[in-house]
């Protein structure tokens, strides 16, 4: 196999993936805008975490909120927990790297917020600590995972919402999510702005 042949295989695997979210997806992520939707009308702000390229992720999302995603309209109340290096790493060395999200989530989560994580694999110690701490300060969840959820599936309540990426390879997996928060966005926008 050459390298265009592995390309074209590993592109082949991405737009699979993705298929299978459009198959499995679609109705939960209008349940998930209508959630985020009442939580924003009700000016309840949207916290979002994750690790690696979910931290990433979480920061584009809170962007897309926040200023814009393809249409002018009024700012959305959403926050990255991911972004203040001062904020995490002192939470990193004085409580443990675990703490680093569920300590912001104590200082600025209140009932009726919303607490987005990012995970490929659902198993993160520190969006588990997030998790917990959301639900002891009544905060609704949503989950955004890969390959079966993870311990955050296990650990979320029947109010709060898993959107599971049915995919297995990191790769894969963050692409799917990237597609699935931009559908999030979308709706959003589709909701207030119309077509």
């Amino acid at each position: 196999m050459n390298i265009a042949d592995h390309l074209q295989q590993q592109l082949a695997d991405g737009i699979a993936v993705q298929e299978a979210v459009l198959e499995t997806l679609v109705e939960p992520l209008a349940q998930t805008v209508e959630r985020l939707l009442r939580c924003l009308m009700a000016d309840g702000k949207i916290l979002v975490c994750g690790n690696g390229a979910g931290a990433a992720l979480a920061q584009l999302f809170a962007a897309s909120l926040v200023h814009r995603f393809e249409a002018e309209r009024p700012a959305l109340a959403a926050l990255s927990l991911t972004t203040d290096a001062a904020i995490t790493s002192g939470i990193a060395n004085s409580a443990g790297q675990d703490r680093i999200y569920a300590r912001q989530i104590e200082a600025l989560g209140v009932p009726g917020d919303l607490l987005l994580l990012v995970s490929d694999d659902g198993n993160d110690a520190s969006l588990l600590a997030a998790l917990e701490t959301a639900q002891d300060k009544d905060l609704g969840v949503i989950a955004l995972t890969g390959h079966d959820g993870g311990r955050l599936a296990e650990t979320l309540r029947e109010e709060d919402i898993l959107l599971c990426v049915p995919a297995h390879t990191p790769a894969r997996i963050h692409e799917a999510q990237l597609l699935v928060l931009d559908g999030l966005c979308e709706g959003i926008d589709f909701s207030l702005l119309g077509a």
